[in-house]
């Protein structure tokens, strides 16, 4: 169990530590080339996924806010009634939960989320993203995998 929180907490202090190396060595909007179709670029959301409601004039920090609090404490829960051979999905949940801390901590104190990873090919951009989201994802796609895949003795 505890275990899983540390999964978590470590996706959050590597979000929280790159997120501040980002603000602190990179300008605003302007592209560091790292690689062939890879950038770091300083950008901020005050949206969800994708810049969704980035600017709905202000109020979606607090939907956002209450919805990723809300979120995160199902996952707490979820995680706490856990079966110990369940630790595929103990994991997809841990790392969702770290990337939702890690961006609610962002929109608390900051008012947006801060992101900086850029994948690009040719002249198609894929939106900016950070560690908080790539956990998110991976733990997203660990989720179907589990759901579709994985045979329970529960079932």
């Amino acid at each position: 169990m505890g275990k899983w929180f540390g999964v978590s907490v470590v996706v959050i202090l590597l979000d929280q530590m790159t997120k501040y190396l980002a603000e602190a060595k990179l300008i605003y909007a302007e592209p560091m080339a790292v690689l062939p179709s890879f950038n770091l670029t300083l950008l901020y959301n005050r949206g969800a996924a994708f810049s969704f409601l980035s600017d709905a004039g202000g109020w979606q920090r607090w939907f956002f806010v209450t919805v990723s609090f809300l979120a995160s404490v199902a996952l707490v829960i979820w995680l706490r009634k856990l079966k110990p051979e369940q630790w595929q999905l103990a994991l997809a949940l841990s790392l969702v939960l770290g990337g939702a801390v890690g961006n609610l901590i962002d929109r608390l104190w900051l008012g947006h989320v801060v992101d900086f990873i850029q994948i690009y090919y040719r002249d198609f951009y894929w939106p900016a993203f950070n560690i908080a989201d790539s956990a998110i994802t991976v733990g997203a796609i660990l989720l179907l995998w589990d759901g579709l895949f994985l045979q329970r003795k529960d079932n």
